[in-house]
């Protein structure tokens, strides 16, 4: 029998923390003052896996400019 993994539609910020190596506080300042795109859903705070990886493209490409 295969295991099928299913990948998450939206991150939470400990998630996203996590992926990015940094802590809770820093993901929201990104949010509030850099711009990371996410999705509100009452008070919850999600952020789009695909959002992420494009806005991360994004700041790698003003980073060599």
């Amino acid at each position: 029998m295969q295991i099928m993994r299913v990948e998450p539609k939206v991150l939470t910020i400990p998630q996203v923390a996590q992926a990015l190596g940094l802590c809770r506080a820093k993901v929201y300042e990104l949010i509030a003052k850099e711009g990371l795109p996410v999705v509100r859903f009452g008070r919850a705070v999600r952020v789009r896996p695909a959002a992420l990886e494009r806005w991360l493209a994004e700041r790698e490409r003003q980073c060599s400019l």
